[in-house]
């Protein structure tokens, strides 16, 4: 199959299951290669949008970052989807299963690249990190950030299932299996950005690519923190 950029785009944007699962077989590899491509260049504009709160610096550490840390997801779930889905009567082969959770990280990162601009104006019109509304400022973004991923990532794993009930004749059982996806890559992406932090980074902090003491703390736990202090 001839790889055209902008129709390829297109048809990752649709989500329209045969398309997709035609994705998964007619020079798949190429076609891995193009979601690569997608989720690098999507997820690294969002990311430089949303850095470019604390420095410019920050912008260029998260544009290479947030690619990063998708990708790693992908590949760090990929033996449990794979696994998952052949435990539950996958039709799919564990292969299959790796390429299909690309092609819904790929979507992702399209919609919040698609995205950054609206990302860059918040970031425009927030308080400085020299503003004495700082901390809020900081907290609406961070919150932004964690609802605008979880909008995109809702799409692409709406499109997932879609795709899932195509291949497997069944509703329920493609719903068992993104279920059971969904919940090693909440659990694997989100400590890995905790890990993996700064993203928007921290007023009272040095602008720096890692932390120095990444392992400590979790991000569930932040998160819960963050929404508590904003609406109390």
């Amino acid at each position: 199959m001839k790889l055209n950029l902008w129709e390829n785009l297109v048809e990752l944007c649709r989500g329209e299951p045969k398309v997709l699962a035609s994705w998964l077989d007619d020079d798949w590899r190429a076609k891995l290669l193009l979601a690569v491509v997608f989720i690098v260049f999507g997820s690294g504009a969002y990311g430089m949008s949303i850095g470019l709160w604390r420095a410019p610096e920050q912008a260029i550490y998260v544009a290479v970052k947030f690619p990063l840390l998708i990708l790693l997801t992908t590949l760090g779930n990929g033996f449990l989807n794979g696994m998952t889905a052949q435990l539950l009567g996958a039709k799919m082969s564990f292969v299959d299963s790796f390429k299909a959770v690309c092609l819904s990280f790929a979507l992702a990162s399209v919609i919040l690249g698609a995205l950054s601009p609206l990302s860059c104006f918040l970031v425009y019109n927030a308080p400085g990190i020299y503003s004495d509304q700082v901390q809020k400022a900081h907290v609406v973004i961070i919150l932004s950030d964690v609802f605008v991923i979880a909008f995109a990532g809702g799409v692409a794993n709406l499109r997932l299932f879609n795709l899932l009930k195509h291949l497997n004749n069944s509703g329920a059982l493609a719903a068992r299996i993104l279920f059971s996806w969904l919940a090693g890559n909440l659990l694997l992406g989100g400590q890995l950005s905790w890990i993996m932090r700064p993203f928007i980074g921290t007023p009272s902090a040095p602008v720096e690519f890692i932390r120095n003491n990444p392992l400590d703390g979790n991000f569930f736990e932040t998160v819960w923190h963050l929404c508590w202090n904003l609406f109390n």
